[in-house]
């Protein structure tokens, strides 16, 4: 079997090293992004213990956002938080 050798250019030869640097950096500063917890506005009035009715009032005002999802309303567990902390300020 013959093996063939391939001379690639000084230029080229540079850029690969450059890319897989660039490559490199990029798999260390990668942060894999955390999947959403979803909560029922029966789950947001236990956790802020406040009626369902207060959750539905608190959508409309925009004091927390909703998701529709399979024709059910759900909300983020940690935007309901971060709601909680504008609210306390």
């Amino acid at each position: 079997m013959q093996t063939i050798q391939f001379t690639l250019p000084d230029s080229l030869t540079n850029e690969l090293k450059a890319l897989r640097n660039e490559l490199q950096e990029i798999k260390s500063n990668f942060r894999p992004k955390q999947q959403s917890v979803y909560l029922s506005r029966h789950d947001v009035s236990e956790m802020l213990q406040i009626d369902v009715s207060s959750v539905h009032n608190w959508t409309k005002k925009g004091i927390i956002q909703a998701y529709q999802i399979g024709g059910r309303v759900y909300y983020k567990r940690e935007e309901v938080e971060a709601a909680i902390v504008q609210l306390n300020k």
